[in-house]
């Protein structure tokens, strides 16, 4: 299989830079892979996991958001904030979706819609990570 260069890039760190066989997205309009040769494109990147292909082995990074650009040297997915699965506390996260949910009450209109979407990404990370641990 081909493969293409990839980099994740967050504002603190390089989460990812190599050499893949497939990354899938997880795009505001819908989720989405990449293999080499794709199609140019820029699409917004919305809070979940991206998985990374290398060599049979996939690694998951959890992701809040960002905006991914595929171009004719590869990939880069610039990312609000980037963590591999190891660096997450589970605890913490739970925290933060108890918060939104908390501060949904206090939203109306088109913030509240906002809200309610963002609060449904991060249950979903939450949901895909709790079946992630029993796989």
């Amino acid at each position: 299989m081909a493969t293409f260069h990839f980099d994740l890039v967050s504002p603190e760190k390089f989460a990812f830079s190599g050499e893949v066989d497939q990354v899938d997205i997880p795009g505001v309009e819908g989720d989405f892979g990449v293999l080499a040769g794709h199609a140019p494109v820029i699409a917004a990147v919305r809070p979940g996991i991206i998985t990374v292909f290398v060599d049979g082995k996939r690694e998951k990074i959890i992701v809040t958001g960002g905006l991914a650009e595929v171009s004719e040297t590869g990939l880069t997915v610039l990312a609000d904030v980037a963590r591999s699965l190891d660096e997450l506390d589970h605890a913490k996260l739970a925290d933060v979706i108890a918060e939104m949910e908390a501060k949904l009450a206090e939203s109306e209109g088109d913030e509240f819609d906002r809200a309610l979407e963002r609060l449904d990404h991060f249950k979903s990370v939450q949901s895909e990570l709790t079946s992630t641990a029993m796989h």
